[in-house]
Order: C-alpha cells, then sequence, then structure tokens
C-alpha cells in the first residue's frame, strides 16, 4: 500500500503534466466527476464540513486501524478538491494523518489558484481528516 507521501508525489506529478490553470481546473472536475458520492441519506450535518462555501460531506470509517473516507459535494469544482484530499489520506491509519505534512497543496499550486473560499474549504476539509483521526487515535488508547 502507497504511503501518504507517495500518493500526494503521484498527485503532484500528474499536475506537472498540464501547462496551464485552465487544464489543472479541468482536471480537478474530472477527479471530481471520479468522486463516487454519498446517497441523500448520507448527506447529514453531522458529516458537513463547516467553513465550505459550498456543501461537503466528509464520513470517515475505521477497520483494522485504517481509515477510509467517503465525500461528496453539491459543487463540482469541490467535489474533485475533497476527492484529491480523500485520495492522499484515505488507507492511511489515524498516526500516519496526523503526522502527516499535505505539501502537494503548495506544490500544485492550489492555494494560489483557489479562490479564498475555495482555500479555506480546502483547509476546512484537511482539518475535519485530522479531527477525525484525533478522535479514532484517542479510542485506539
Amino acid at each position: 500500500m502507497m504511503s501518504i507521501n507517495e500518493r500526494q508525489d503521484e498527485l503532484i506529478e500528474e499536475f506537472s503534466m498540464f501547462d496551464d490553470w485552465m487544464e489543472k481546473y479541468e482536471y480537478i472536475i474530472d477527479m471530481g466527476k471520479d468522486v463516487i458520492g454519498l446517497t441523500e441519506e448520507l448527506k447529514s450535518d453531522d458529516y458537513l464540513v463547516r467553513g465550505c462555501q459550498s456543501r461537503v460531506w466528509l464520513i470517515p470509517a475505521q477497520e483494522n486501524g485504517i481509515l477510509q473516507f467517503q465525500a461528496d459535494s453539491d459543487a463540482i469544482i469541490t467535489k474533485g478538491i475533497v476527492g484529491m484530499v480523500v485520495r492522499v489520506l484515505n488507507n492511511s491509519s489515524a498516526d500516519e494523518i496526523l503526522k502527516s505534512d499535505l505539501y502537494f497543496v503548495d506544490k500544485i499550486g492550489l492555494k494560489e489558484h483557489l479562490s479564498p473560499t475555495r482555500s479555506n474549504g480546502l483547509v476546512s476539509m484537511i482539518k475535519k481528516i485530522k479531527t477525525y483521526a484525533l478522535a479514532y487515535s484517542a479510542k485506539a488508547i
């Protein structure tokens, strides 16, 4: 299984193939289309990520010490962004997630190319996943 850093490097590599930001946005939109999404019943306020302009849901699950996340959003670019975050952090232990340095955000150039509200939303998604990881690691003690 790949590490968080290996998955980040893979994502950075994929984005390096594009010359301009319009192509990168299209790629993010395509990634959003690949996110399986959630049924309406799962789109509850319990899983809503606060701080996002559009609605984003993140649902954690843990099996054998490994965390997995399902995600969805009602906005296609945001769905692609949450899809990237989940792709990087999925199938990792709570400890790995808590210790991870998510350098892909800067390396891809997301911070400077996303609107301030989307950029804040991205930070909120990462915080939410780290909060879930913290809760799961506390249960393991």
